[in-house]
């Protein structure tokens, strides 16, 4: 992933129902990565996708065009 202690963090919107990711959002302005990770799992892997990838991400968990939950 990238060297540094991320600092992890849930929206404020997660309801607390056990699936929720996490991000470490520092990376963004210096190395251009959102750092995501499964809360349930903090020690497991750790996926790396770029600002770009995640913002179009985000848009379309806000426009459900991946499904309502």
């Amino acid at each position: 992933m990238t060297t540094g202690s991320p600092r992890w963090f849930k929206s404020s919107y997660s309801n607390n129902g056990g699936n929720c990711v996490e991000v470490a959002a520092e990376f963004v302005a210096s190395r251009g990565v959102v750092p995501v990770r499964d809360s349930k799992n903090p020690g497991g892997p750790v996926l790396t996708v770029t600002c770009r990838a995640f913002t179009s991400f985000v848009a379309g968990v806000k426009t459900e065009e991946f499904g309502a939950v």
